[in-house]
């Protein structure tokens, strides 16, 4: 499934309940409440919008899988299932974001590593290791491992993945969303380049991050 529809699909049950919550306040004829509910409504609809994305293609362009903030860049080293030395670069979604998460390069689905955890805000250091999350291992082309990590947040109680282990998946491409205000890392080789600072705003499938050595 492509995904590519206007509006993601794991809105609509919230879109159409929100509708049907206006349509019967129009019927009770409360002005106020009437209003309240329609500002929901559009709020809910604007949410899960998903707009089509283009970037400039470049030679090893790390290109952002998230709508946000740049809050985090630093050299890490990690351990378990993620191990090795990475530059990581964390990326805080607010409420009114687009929150449909996309590819940042071309490669193959290694692993998909899901942890439940607790729901501290997601601008925090400690979200990265506290948090639910999840983390996608993509395996380039040349042999590089970039991780793309999904990180629900204070509000954001539902993480989607659209993609398994496996696929061959390619830059800009959808591969799930996080509902409610949340936060994206992206951990790429310790010797890449990176293109963006702290305080920086990128869009998903669009903004380069960086460079891969």
């Amino acid at each position: 499934m492509k995904h590519d529809s206007i509006i993601a699909q794991e809105g609509y049950p919230f879109i159409v309940f929100s509708l049907i919550i206006t349509v019967f306040v129009a019927f009770l004829g409360i002005c106020w409440l009437l209003i309240l509910s329609a500002l929901i409504s559009f709020f809910i609809i604007w949410f899960f919008r998903n707009p089509e994305r283009y970037f400039r293609e470049e030679e090893k362009v790390v290109i952002s899988p998230a709508d946000g903030k740049v809050i985090k860049v630093e050299n890490i080293e990690m351990a378990g299932s993620m191990a090795g030395k990475y530059q990581k670069i964390s990326i805080f979604m607010n409420v009114f974001n687009v929150h449909v998460n996309r590819i940042p390069y071309n490669g193959k689905i290694e692993a998909i590593d899901y942890h439940e955890g607790k729901f501290v805000s997601a601008n925090l250091d400690k979200a990265s290791s506290d948090n639910e999350r999840n983390a996608i291992k993509i395996l380039t082309e040349n042999g590089s491992v970039i991780w793309a990590v999904q990180i629900a947040g204070l509000i954001a109680r539902r993480i989607v993945c659209w993609v398994k282990k496996g696929d061959t998946v390619k830059k800009g491409e959808r591969f799930g969303l996080i509902r409610f205000g949340s936060r994206v890392d992206v951990y790429l080789p310790e010797s890449s380049r990176i293109a963006v600072k702290i305080g920086q705003k990128v869009k998903a499938g669009e903004s380069p991050l960086g460079y891969l050595p």
